[in-house]
């Protein structure tokens, strides 16, 4: 049961689940007195025993479970009454060693412990990778929106049917220019302008489509130049396959309009596609 000067962890931990024998438990307490370091384990066996049990489901006694109980202790405490008066406790070097089944009472209780433990490793572990995952796979989005736009740009400016268009002033010097490249069959349309006289807040510019089958002006966007002057649209939101015949720009109220309102600042004949 001990070595040279304490109790054995088997022995301790069986004492923690009162699974020694009267006389072995004597021994123990009298031990337990003079050895903080004894003691000290008996309490943090005593702390982990309690916290398993609480973390186990509680089901009811059955009937008569509790009058069972206290009739047995009744009995134990008969039968040993007269062996423990009788008997002093035996020295700690006379202690009989405990059986194979004292010393395996306890590994059930440490498995469970070391479970537990293992599997809040894990449960921490496994959070911070999907994190992670979770990181990466937004980034890889954003950058999967963007390559397809610039695509889209791209291939807007490359088109050979691509219709490529130099607005100038209408009927005023030609003093502010705009530049436009529109693909039909996409919608897709790229605007540039510079030299831009700065307009009231109330005011915006609006980009407008004249297509060539004679319907009513698109309207392409809405723009207000920077400090020199210069503004953009850029892929605005058009229905396919409208084919244009000249694009021009208006001054208008700051939510835009859905028709032109004269005069028209810039204009442009549309070349035919791939011209």
């Amino acid at each position: 049961m001990t070595d040279r000067i304490h109790i054995s962890p088997e022995d301790l931990a069986l004492y923690a689940m009162r699974d020694l024998s009267a006389e072995e438990s004597a021994t123990v307490r009298q031990h337990l007195e003079e050895c903080a370091i004894c003691r000290a384990e008996v309490a943090e066996l005593s702390g982990d025993m309690a916290l398993l049990a609480l973390s186990v489901e509680q089901h009811p006694l059955p009937e008569g479970a509790r009058k069972r109980f206290i009739d047995r202790i009744a009995a134990d405490a008969v039968s040993t009454l007269p062996s423990t008066a009788a008997k002093p406790p035996l020295p700690l070097t006379a202690v009989p060693p405990s059986t194979a089944r004292r010393s395996a009472a306890w590994l059930p209780w440490a498995a469970v412990a070391a479970l537990i433990i293992v599997s809040a490793w894990l449960g921490a572990k496994i959070n911070v990778l999907n994190e992670k995952l979770q990181d990466e796979s937004n980034r890889a989005a954003e950058l999967t929106m963007a390559n397809a736009h610039a695509q889209e740009v791209l291939d807007v400016l490359t088109a050979p049917a691509a219709q490529r268009v130099v607005l100038t002033p209408a009927k005023t010097p030609p003093v502010p220019t705009g530049r436009a490249v529109y693909l039909a069959e996409r919608g897709a349309l790229i605007f540039q302008a510079n030299d831009l006289a700065r307009l009231d807040p109330d005011k915006t510019y609006e980009l407008w489509i004249i297509p060539a089958n004679g319907t009513s002006p698109v309207p392409a966007g809405l723009f207000r130049p920077d400090a020199s002057g210069s503004a953009s649209v850029v892929l605005p939101p058009l229905p396919k396959g409208i084919p244009a015949k000249a694009f021009g720009v208006t001054v208008e109220k700051a939510e835009g309009a859905t028709a032109p309102t004269l005069p028209i600042i810039l204009s442009g004949a549309a070349a035919p596609s791939g011209e």
